[in-house]
């Protein structure tokens, strides 16, 4: 087994599922997790910023999807809608809050990916899960990472997302590229993760996800 993340960086689509599945959690984590404390917007501030009551946050649930591709493997992201409310025009994983009836963040992860971009859970083969991440703006979210199999077709809603794409999951594991830039937010000035790639902007919690998968892997 592959024991550094610079070798990482130049795994199959495979390797990197038998490695996510040695340090990745195989449960999601749990409310009030004492073994690891939950990740989030909080971490790594200029001034102490209060961890957020993960007992009062919506929960809520992501897929990141690998795609295992000739080149090596991607990242399926996605460019939420313009028009939204909240977040939008933002690069995302597919996911979104957890429904009463969904019974676990699995089934919130790929069901919300069907519904966003079309993507069949057929497709998506489960590896484990990452640690909690809090955000800012009050959701506790679990990221649940899978290999997805090509060949696939998408349909997007265009309600919620303006078009998915992949990056390079070499790019996004390089702790290179992980850059923190920051902005005055509520009256404090809050850093926070970017990834910027051929155009897109890839920042905030979602960056915060790669950066804790990159943290993760590298044990």
């Amino acid at each position: 087994m592959l024991k550094t993340i610079e070798s990482a960086l130049n795994l199959s689509a495979e390797d990197f599922a038998a490695l996510a599945r040695e340090r990745l959690r195989a449960e999601p984590p749990a409310l009030g997790d004492v073994i690891r404390r939950p990740r989030g917007d909080h971490e790594n501030q200029p001034s102490p910023v209060p961890i957020p009551d993960e007992k009062r946050a919506v929960p809520a649930a992501v897929l990141i999807g690998i795609v295992p591709r000739p080149a090596g493997p991607t990242v399926l992201l996605t460019q939420r809608a313009a028009a939204l409310r909240s977040h939008s025009a933002q690069v995302a994983f597919p996911g979104g809050r957890v429904d009463a009836v969904d019974g676990s963040p699995v089934v919130t992860a790929l069901r919300e990916t069907e519904e966003e971009i079309g993507l069949a859970r057929s497709h998506i083969r489960t590896l484990g899960f990452l640690d909690a991440y809090l955000t800012g703006t009050g959701y506790r979210i679990v990221p649940v990472v899978g290999l997805v199999e090509p060949p696939f077709s998408l349909t997007i809603n265009h309600n919620e997302v303006d078009e998915a794409f992949e990056t390079p999951l070499s790019f996004l594991l390089d702790p290179a590229n992980h850059k923190r830039e920051g902005i005055e937010w509520k009256g404090q000035f809050r850093t926070y993760y970017a990834m910027p790639f051929e155009g897109r902007y890839i920042w905030g919690a979602t960056a915060g996800m790669i950066r804790n998968l990159y943290e993760r892997l590298a044990g």
